[in-house]
Formats: C-alpha cells, sequence, structure tokens
C-alpha cells in the first residue's frame, strides 16, 4: 500500500471511529431538548474528509465537555397508568402565558403526559384557609394534592419530623437549569435530608431610595458606595444622618433618611445570621448582638422618622410623600412605588453589609416550596416530571435570572445589578416558625431603648421555650 492510500484510509478509520463514538453519546443522552445533542449533530453535519487527526481529537473534547455540563436528568421510562396528577397552591399554578418560554413549557407537558399516561389539574384554595387545609389533609393521610406548595414555617419542623413528606434526593434536582439548589440543600433541610424543591428566582430585598431627594440635598450617590464596595452599616448611617435636615430653616427636621429602622430581620440577614439556629435560640451569637445594637443605634441616634401612630403600612407611606430617602422594602413592590411617586426617580441599593458578612444578602421571613406528600406513591416521577417540564432551551431562557422583569423595573444598570446582588444572596429566617416566639415584643424593647445585653438575658428562656414548643410537640 503506498502512502497516499494509507493516509487515506487511516482518516476513513478515523472518521468512521469519531461518528460511532458521536451516535453512542446521543443515544446516553436523550433529553427532548438537550441543546447538547444538537450541537453534537451539527458538529457531525460539518465535519469533512479533510479534517485533520488534531482537530477530530478537539471536537471530541468539547462534546464530551457539553455532555459533563449538561445534569438533565435522562429520560425515564414509566407509565402513571392514567392517573390525574393534582397540583395545589393559593395560586393558580397551571401554564397560562402566551410568550416563548410559557409556549414551550406546555408543549412540554402535553409530551409528557402522552408519554408518561397521565393528566393533570390545579387547583387554587384561598391563603387565608390554604394551610390549615392542607396539614389537615395531611394528618388524614388524604393530602391536597399530588405536588403542594408550602411555607417553611408550616413545615418544618412540625410535619417533616411526623414523616408526612418525602425527602428530595439531591440527585433528583441536579438540573440547575430548572431547579433552583438553595431550596432542597438548604432552606428545607431538616436533619440533614431536603424535603422540597423549586424552580424560582430568589427575591430581592433592599433599600428603595429617593433619587430626586438625594440631589436636592447634596448627598453623595448611594451608588458610588456600592461601586467603591464600601456600603456598610458605617456608611449606610453616615448616609441616613446626612438626610435629616431642616430644608426650610424653621428649627424642625422636614427630611429623614430612613422611613424605619425597624428592619430587624433583613439586617440579620445582612450579617449572616438568624435569631434561631436549628433547635436552639441564637441571642448570644456575636452576630446577632452586633445586629441588635446595629438596629439600637438607629433608634438612640433619632435617624428614622418618627412613628405618628400608623401600621405596618406606615414607612411605606412616609416614603412616598417623597420626603424621606431611604425604604427597606422588596422588588415586587418597585412597579406601585414608581407609580406612586410619578415626580421621583427612584432607586434601589442591597442592604448595606454587616461587619461579619462577606457579601450582600437579600432576605426571606416566609420562604415557600414545592413539596410531595409521603402519600403518594411516585415521588421520583414527579420530580421527574417537573424537571421536564420547566426544562426549554437556552434560546427561551433570560441571560441571568430574572432578567426580563429587573430590566423591566429599572433602566439604570446600578439599579438592576443591585437587584442581581441582593437577589444572588438571598438568606432566610425562621421566626415565622414558632409562633410563641415573643419576637414583637422584643423588638419594641428594643427600639424603646433598652440596651442588648439586658433584653438578650430577659427573652433568651422565652424564645427557647417557644422553640422547644414546636421541635418536642
Amino acid at each position: 500500500m503506498n502512502l497516499k492510500k494509507l493516509v487515506a484510509w487511516l482518516v476513513c478509520v478515523f472518521l468512521l471511529l469519531s461518528l460511532v463514538a458521536c451516535a453512542g453519546e446521543k443515544q446516553q443522552d436523550t433529553t427532548s431538548d438537550n441543546v447538547a445533542s444538537t450541537n453534537e449533530q451539527e458538529t457531525q453535519d460539518n465535519d469533512s474528509a479533510g479534517e485533520d487527526e488534531s482537530a477530530n481529537e478537539e471536537t471530541g473534547e468539547n462534546e464530551g465537555a457539553a455532555q459533563e455540563e449538561s445534569k438533565a436528568t435522562p429520560e425515564m421510562d414509566f407509565d402513571l397508568g392514567g392517573r390525574t396528577i393534582k397540583v395545589v397552591a393559593w395560586w393558580d399554578m397551571s401554564i397560562t402565558g402566551e410568550d416563548p418560554a410559557s409556549v414551550a413549557k406546555r408543549e412540554n407537558l402535553e409530551y409528557l403526559m402522552e408519554k408518561h399516561n397521565f393528566n393533570i389539574e390545579y387547583e387554587a384554595i384561598d391563603y387565608g384557609e390554604y394551610h390549615d387545609r392542607l396539614i389537615s389533609s395531611l394528618m388524614a393521610d388524604q393530602p391536597l394534592g399530588d405536588i403542594v406548595r408550602i411555607g417553611k414555617s408550616f413545615m418544618i419542623p412540625s410535619l417533616t419530623k411526623q414523616d408526612l413528606f418525602w425527602p428530595i434526593e439531591e440527585e433528583w434536582i441536579m438540573n440547575d437549569r430548572v431547579f433552583n439548589q438553595k431550596y432542597t440543600k438548604e432552606f428545607f433541610q431538616f436533619k440533614g435530608k431536603g424535603y422540597a424543591f423549586s424552580d424560582a428566582v430568589d427575591m430581592a430585598t433592599g433599600f428603595f431610595y429617593n433619587k430626586t431627594l438625594m440631589q436636592r440635598l447634596g448627598i453623595k450617590p448611594l451608588q458610588s458606595y456600592v461601586d467603591e464596595n464600601n456600603w456598610n452599616w458605617d456608611t449606610f448611617i453616615e448616609v441616613a444622618k446626612s438626610a435629616n435636615q431642616d430644608t426650610n430653616g424653621d428649627g424642625k427636621i422636614d427630611t429623614w433618611g430612613l422611613a424605619t429602622g425597624n428592619f430587624v430581620e433583613q439586617a440579620l440577614a445582612a450579617n449572616e445570621t438568624d435569631l434561631v439556629d436549628e433547635d436552639k435560640q441564637n441571642l448570644d451569637d456575636p452576630r446577632v448582638i452586633e445586629t441588635l445594637e446595629f438596629i439600637s443605634k438607629l433608634y438612640k441616634e433619632n435617624l428614622p422618622r418618627p412613628t405618628e401612630g400608623g401600621d405596618w403600612t406606615e414607612p411605606r407611606s412616609f416614603f412616598v410623600e417623597g420626603n424621606v430617602l431611604m425604604y427597606a422594602g422588596c422588588d415586587y413592590e418597585t412597579s406601585g412605588l414608581k407609580e406612586d411617586m410619578p415626580d421621583y426617580e427612584i432607586g434601589f441599593v442591597p442592604f448595606p453589609k454587616g461587619p461579619s458578612a462577606s457579601d450582600y444578602h437579600a432576605c426571606e421571613p416566609l420562604v415557600q416550596a414545592i413539596a410531595i406528600p409521603k402519600s403518594v406513591d411516585v415521588p421520583r416521577e414527579l420530580v421527574y416530571i417537573w424537571e421536564k417540564i420547566n426544562d426549554i432551551p437556552d434560546d427561551l431562557r433570560d441571560e441571568y435570572p430574572n432578567q426580563s422583569w429587573y430590566e423591566s423595573l429599572f433602566e439604570d444598570e446600578g439599579d438592576i445589578n443591585n437587584l442581581r446582588m441582593a437577589s444572588a444572596g438571598m438568606r432566610i429566617t425562621d421566626k415565622a416558625s414558632y409562633p410563641s416566639l415573643p419576637y414583637y415584643d422584643f423588638v419594641a424593647e428594643l427600639i424603646d431603648g433598652e440596651s442588648v445585653s439586658t433584653l438578650i438575658e430577659k427573652y433568651k428562656a422565652s424564645f427557647q421555650a417557644a422553640i422547644d414548643e414546636v421541635w418536642n410537640e
């Protein structure tokens, strides 16, 4: 065999082996909307006899990397026998949108229903009665649904310790294109296992601020503190002080830095701590003490606008009046604030970093997710179905979580990036899990000027008793 024929023969053999290998990989990855599979086929179509050995090796390495990056569950083969899967929450969770992503999810659902022989039903129950009805149904071993939404404060530890829900195995939710890993691996943990899952994006909490008022008062732009990585509790207090001004010369303050200083839970999250640590009160934690001292200082120095005896909506009302610089709130409030303040430009910054924190953090005090009652006999299949419904092509997804929504709320890239930073660091607080916790009495005394050390000694026992009441019932 001459040299030219030998080279040609070797190239043909190598191409044949490459095609066989690619076909084998394609059989393993059978997810209907798997982008990696499409890319492999395109690579095969573009291969030509003129490619040399090094080019083929590079292609093989890229395909292997794509396979490794994909965490989607391989297609499962099961028949649900025509059963109806019932999805229950305090709102209608059916897929109703006409945007491309919603259409793709409905198409995924239709394909899954046909392939796995099931129907689906959605039920919405008023929030005021939802959890009572859900818990009663679980106790009677007749759950409201196969897939149920539930707040952590109702579920852990009260219901999980009674073995009323399936633990969610980590390998079930590895597809991070769909599942928010923190819900199973962090937020809904009980004795080393996760008991819920979610495809939700974390919320963003922090401070809305009045840019128009900031400029009128000659205050340094709040965004500059974030840009300088210097947005912390000390600079926050400086800014709040600088906004407390008498602008009309009558001897009375008529603009304020803060709508309220009663944002204890947000401050705890911002300092990477909480009042409760699993089944123990956590008031002695140095980070908790730092947080309580911070809140106490705000009131001792008269930084928040004084209350006029209003309810929990009073801080927002103060901010809307236009004479308060900062208001602690949540991303979903943005549109309403802008509608109520058409003459002002509104911005957003994350809650300032606490002295013991490494990053910015949002706070979710009432986190909720999706769970599967223990009496439902196909938990793995249900999580799989949820994954495949929501696993849509990349070109139908935002470049980052909540991109479309955030860009509809703000035009300023600084505000948008601040929402992203706050959301990415979302933490939860657990006071809502303990109905008898004397939280509001505790905070009222803190705001009224009681020393932190005295408060801790006074409330440690009652905090622990409220925790024991739930863990030991």
